[in-house]
């Protein structure tokens, strides 16, 4: 059944069909790709400095919490 399904593959391919047409050239839509996914890694860049603003506080232990730490050294009360 698989050699089947790759010769039938193979027979599609060999007859010649029609392109389809582009908007652009292939270098100018490759182009336009890279400079968007180049926006999009200076946008994830941009967030990667946000948990340096603040210095680190330690988390209070709260009581009222659905699961509370079971393991808080009695820093609650």
């Amino acid at each position: 059944m698989l050699l089947q399904q790759i010769a039938m593959t193979v027979a599609a391919a060999a007859e010649h069909e029609e392109a389809a047409p582009l908007i652009a050239p292939p270098f100018v839509i490759g182009g336009v790709m890279f400079v968007i996914l180049l926006g999009l890694m200076f946008v994830t860049l941009s967030y990667s400095n946000l948990g340096n603003r603040h210095a680190a506080t330690e988390e209070h232990a709260d009581p009222h919490r659905q699961h509370p730490n079971k393991h808080d050294h009695g820093q609650g009360h």
